[in-house]
């Protein structure tokens, strides 16, 4: 099975690199530079006719220049041939002043042509006949009337910083037409190039919580991409870091060569098990970047640049071919991903390193340029379908863990049914025993045989804990009663709830000598509850301030409305709670000091069930031998 999966591997890695090859192979001879047919140029001359500037494609001169300068005069040479002033030569300075010199000889009607010069990353000034046309930095296009004679087109150009001096690459002849027309197509072509990977790091950003690193880096890749990309408007523009953009454009390189080991190292889950990749990752390009610095002073630090370059390249790709098999051993399926991404950076380093002087494009791309726009696109794809990888994980997650909550939350329901039921039960059959005590207790005193003091103590002792079971078991018997209530919510008019509770609760008040008052809200307002358990909460809090009033005391509800909400306030002037039992109040079995006798410690800690189950909040204002404020706030219904 295993044999299989690799061979079924290494056959789609193969169709990638057939694919990638015969992908070249057209652009090698439909978007070059150097694949045109003539005319061409010869010992300083090219010869050019009327049909010439009438075809589709503009002419390229790239043969027959005449070069010039502190070593050399009248040399033949084509453009592109060297990248530099040293010509292979390395003790010589790589920059300095040339002289391209091209006779433009001419047989055809008059015609007004342009001549479009791309990426002078010199100093250059263009002239035609003696007078001169254009001078500056980056690209550079004239245009002028060609006469049936030899007109003596010359570009003088002069080099202080960068890895290219001189003219290095091929201008193109024809009309102004043909010319904007393939300028149109290049211009658009990079611009997708470079805002395509930029959106792509700006999607990233969203990634970052769910993908960590590996988000990261990809943005690092895409936003690498897009400023070496960006070369082509820096020089299209004439910027006025055209000269220097060198050393930007090769820290991007630098830094896409590492971003592609980080995502190759990160997708085969291997980024900790060789530290001294980092190590590498970090010297090499620190040691371009100074070669770099030292090209205008160092005349070998070109070629060692170059070099070093090569190396690095093919360090890349060699690490990344490792982590990605790495990664299928370990059987990670981004590592298919790393792979063919390897597969696309080995094409484009081989056909960088072959094919440096022999291809240019006309409308497009580098080779290795294409190779970077795949690979981006490649790891993009990589990234997408980990993302929905993801997702999926996580909808399954959490299809099962709300499985797995509603399987808790019905074990949980049954379980405090069951528990209700218990209690319910348990209160139910403690209550016979516990008056059955009661009665012996009151038997043995009527008969007062044999009861002396000390026996008195132990029934005195006995009956208080009798009623306070009995007091306990009364308040489970309300709790039960309150779980007990299922009818259905209702919108209850304030208004109306607090004339029926006045109806209820202040006759009892005035048999204790007791003013007992309501203050309804000036306007009406409804609130969501069950009357039953509105009609305990309330009981509750009266009754208790009822015990805590003294005579000729007073007891007042008041009800307001404000944002939405309602406050309710039930204020008498009693007794008041110290202090120190205030945080503890609303527990189950609290007693407080004054009801020790009489309290069962359930009542107000039903009280706060009952708020909070409708949805409200309660708190307390207390002072002792002064009085006592239950505020409660709930949501108004609409």
């Amino acid at each position: 099975m295993t044999c299989v999966k690799l061979q079924k591997n290494l056959g789609q890695f193969f169709l990638i690199i057939t694919a990638l090859t015969a992908f070249f192979a057209i652009l090698f001879y439909t978007d070059n530079k150097y694949q045109t047919p003539p005319p061409y140029g010869k010992s300083g001359v090219i010869n050019l006719n009327t049909k010439d500037l009438e075809r589709g494609n503009p002419i390229f001169l790239i043969d027959g220049w005449l070069l010039t300068d502190n070593n050399v005069k009248n040399k033949p040479t084509y453009i592109g041939e060297f990248s530099n002033l040293q010509r292979g030569r390395l003790s010589i300075p790589p920059h300095g002043q040339a002289c391209y010199q091209l006779t433009l000889h001419y047989d055809g009607i008059p015609k007004t042509v342009s001549v479009d010069f791309p990426q002078l990353s010199s100093q250059y000034t263009i002239s035609l006949d003696g007078v001169q046309y254009a001078n500056g930095t980056g690209n550079a296009r004239i245009t002028f009337l060609l006469t049936p004679s030899s007109h003596i087109l010359s570009v003088k150009t002069l080099s202080k910083t960068g890895y290219y001096s001189g003219m290095y690459f091929p201008p193109s002849l024809s009309t102004d037409k043909t010319i904007q027309k393939t300028g149109n197509i290049q211009y658009f072509a990079y611009a997708l190039a470079f805002l395509l990977p930029l959106t792509l790091a700006a999607f990233t950003v969203f990634l970052w919580q769910t993908e960590g690193n590996l988000s990261r880096w990809f943005g690092l890749l895409c936003i690498c991409y897009s400023v070496y990309m960006f070369r082509y408007f820096v020089f299209l523009f004439s910027m006025p870091v055209a000269p220097y953009w060198f050393f930007v454009q090769n820290l991007a390189l630098y830094c896409l060569c590492f971003s592609i080991i980080k995502l190759t190292m990160l997708a085969s889950d291997t980024e900790h098990s060789y530290p001294w990749i980092k190590i590498v990752l970090a010297a090499l390009p620190v040691a371009l970047l100074l070669l770099c610095v030292l090209i205008p002073v160092v005349p070998t630090a070109v070629f060692i640049h170059g070099k070093l370059m090569d190396i690095y390249y093919i360090f890349t790709f060699c690490t990344s071919v490792f982590f990605a098999v790495q990664g299928i051993k370990t059987k990670s399926w981004e590592s298919r991903f790393t792979l063919a991404g390897c597969v696309l950076f080995g094409e484009g380093l081989l056909t960088n390193l072959f094919f440096s002087n022999q291809f240019e494009p006309i409308r497009f791309f580098w080779q290795f340029e294409w190779c970077g726009l795949f690979l981006v696109l490649l790891f993009a794809s990589m990234m997408v379908l980990r993302s929905n990888r993801i997702l999926q994980e996580n909808n399954t997650l959490t299809n099962h863990l709300e499985e797995q909550v509603k399987i808790r939350t019905t074990e949980v329901t049954q379980l405090l049914e069951e528990r209700k039921a218990f209690f319910s039960d348990m209160a139910h059959d403690l209550k016979a025993p516990v008056f059955a005590t009661q009665s012996f207790i009151t038997a043995i005193r009527k008969r007062g045989v044999g009861v002396d003091k000390e026996l008195q103590g132990y029934l005195d002792q006995a009956e208080a804990k009798q009623w306070e079971m009995a007091r306990r078991l009364q308040g489970l018997s309300t709790i039960n009663e309150l779980d007990k209530i299922e009818k259905k919510w209702e919108r209850i008019s304030l208004c109306g709830m607090l004339t029926e509770i006045y109806a209820i609760y202040h006759g009892e008040a005035e048999v204790q000598s007791i003013h007992f008052s309501v203050e309804p809200p000036e306007h009406d307002a409804f609130l969501m509850s069950q009357p039953e358990k509105l009609n305990i909460l309330f009981e509750n809090l009266i009754y208790n301030a009822l015990k805590a009033t003294p005579e000729n005391g007073h007891i007042t509800i008041t009800a307001n409305t404000k944002n939405n909400k309602i406050f309710l306030a039930v204020t008498d002037n009693g007794c008041g709670i110290p202090q120190d039992e205030l945080p503890h109040i609303f527990q189950r079995f609290y007693v407080g000091r004054n009801n020790k006798a009489t309290g069962t410690g359930l009542g107000l800690y039903i009280v706060h069930t009952i708020v909070t189950e409708l949805g409200g909040t309660i708190h307390v204002q207390s002072t002792v031998n002064k009085g006592t404020t239950f505020i409660m706030e709930f949501p108004q219904a609409i």
